[in-house]
């Protein structure tokens, strides 16, 4: 697996639609399929135990489940924000499976820059996860970074915070 250091705050005003994230790239093993689905307390087979995953499902091993693809999603973006990064919204689609073996690897772009109406600063992100090259997920994710050096979204609530 390959890591990143974790970022220093990254400020709104650094960022700029078109940006690109550096690319994450993490060997997937059968522990972290299963350590995924333990955390999330998904019990399903298929997430754990290889014979049911081949003979009822027809895959060709345990794949991990949607929280553990949700928790790479958010390790990515806030590895790129770096500590004061607050997930707004994310959405994805899954397309296909993620297995151990496989090579995910992430990779995203800014499309947006934003400053709501409570002075909170948003960027908007496009996020893949793929193995060899074949789309698996696709990503949209709504992050807050602060809008200055003293602003930190982990502060804001109510009217302060509209994810």
């Amino acid at each position: 697996m390959s890591a990143t250091a974790p970022a220093p705050p990254r400020l709104l005003g650094d960022v700029r639609a078109g940006d690109h994230l550096s690319e994450l790239a993490v060997d997937v093993t059968a522990t972290t399929v299963v350590l995924g689905s333990l955390a999330t307390r998904d019990w399903r087979p298929m997430h754990h135990d290889r014979d049911f995953a081949q003979q009822r499902n027809g895959v060709r091993d345990i794949f991990l489940n949607t929280p553990n693809q949700a928790a790479w999603f958010e390790r990515f973006v806030t590895d790129w924000t770096g500590p004061l990064g607050r997930l707004g919204r994310m959405t994805f689609t899954m397309k296909g499976s993620i297995f151990p073996g496989d090579t995910m690897v992430f990779r995203g772009d800014v499309v947006d820059v934003a400053t709501d109406d409570a002075g909170c600063g948003w960027v908007t992100l496009e996020v893949t996860l793929s193995v060899d090259g074949d789309l698996k997920t696709g990503c949209r994710v709504r992050v807050a970074v602060p809008a200055t050096p003293d602003d930190n979204p982990w502060e804001r609530r109510g009217d302060r915070w509209q994810p």
